[in-house]
């Protein structure tokens, strides 16, 4: 099917789809230190540069579907949790009003659990009822992405619509019987990481493409629990802000002193970094062919946080084709 994504990214949930079968023909984009990845790993996309709120209806090819992940940053439980109050809160309207243009058989939207927040509750059940008023049966689901083939702890909500005339309502799929570890995902590449010089980028030095992290010092706030996973766990959630990314899970777990505060091992704190642009992306199962260009490494750390992962893209729209087949 045509898709058409908006608040792409560097473009997870638009290459799950492109591997679930489906073609991504335009894309929007607004962020200027994305367009560089975007365009050169989806070549097939046009990207459209410009903020959702400039961009008419008629800009947008007819397509089946419409995808997209709407700024989480005003939803957040790591943030003021503004909501709808704050402006990027209200880009869910521009999104919801090219759906109502486009009509497309479906949509997928995905954002951050913070939107279950109590305080949230108005605003989540008007986006609810927006979609419903646009014409589509609305299903609604917290997804761990651990259930379905990714090694990391990432809960999110997602919010899935088939247009009524359809007589169809979208099921979301069961959880796999088993799960990938950090392990699984990015033991080969223990060895031969970089680190960067404070934020400037070396990832053309490195063996692996991205393999390089952030170097320096871990704040209070990160140094408040424990951020270490062990090889057979989950990662934790893969964050958008490179100083807050895990710890590799190379480290022992960090030493409880009291509330709020925690040590690195005491003789082995040389084992605690970061993990690289290359393994937070294996975790969020991009494959290694996937090429991430940036200037300063908290943005190929910010590119990678803020994607849906590959593998729960790829299971949701290939989803999507069977039920509407």
């Amino acid at each position: 099917m045509k898709i058409a994504a908006f608040f792409s990214g560097s473009g997870g949930l638009d290459l799950g789809f492109e591997l679930a079968g489906h073609k991504v023909i335009w894309a929007n984009e607004y962020d200027k230190t994305i367009w560089k990845t975007y365009e050169s790993n989806h070549q097939s996309t046009i990207l459209d540069r410009r903020s959702i709120i400039d961009i008419n209806s008629e800009d947008v090819p007819d397509c089946e579907g419409i995808i997209g992940g709407p700024p989480c940053q005003s939803w957040s439980e790591a943030g003021a949790l503004r909501g709808i109050n704050d402006h990027r809160g209200q880009l869910f309207f521009d999104f919801i009003r090219m759906i109502r243009s486009k009509r497309p058989l479906f949509f997928l939207a995905e954002n951050v659990s913070g939107m279950l927040a109590s305080r949230n509750s108005e605003a989540l059940n008007q986006i609810k009822q927006l979609f419903i008023d646009s014409g589509y049966k609305l299903s609604f689901k917290l997804l761990n992405a651990s259930d379905y083939g990714v090694p990391q702890d990432r809960e999110r909500v997602f919010f899935v619509g088939f247009r009524t005339d359809l007589n169809k309502t979208f099921e979301f799929p069961q959880a796999f019987e088993s799960k990938l570890s950090l392990r699984d995902s990015i033991f080969d590449l223990k060895d031969n990481a970089l680190a960067a010089s404070g934020a400037k980028t070396i990832g053309n030095l490195c063996e692996v493409p991205n393999h390089e992290y952030l170097s320096g010092s871990f704040s209070t706030m990160f140094m408040s629990r424990n951020r270490v996973r062990s090889w057979d766990e989950q990662s934790f959630t893969i964050q958008a802000g490179g100083r807050h990314c895990p710890i590799h899970p190379q480290a022992p777990k960090m030493i409880r002193l009291g509330k709020d505060e925690h040590i690195f091992k005491p003789g082995e704190e040389h084992l605690y970094r970061r993990l690289t642009v290359r393994e937070a992306a294996r975790v969020q199962t991009y494959p290694d062919s996937f090429i991430f260009h940036y200037e300063n490494v908290l943005d190929g750390y910010k590119m990678v946080g803020n994607s849906v992962p590959v593998k729960l893209a790829k299971v949701l729209a290939e989803s999507i084709i069977l039920q509407l087949k």
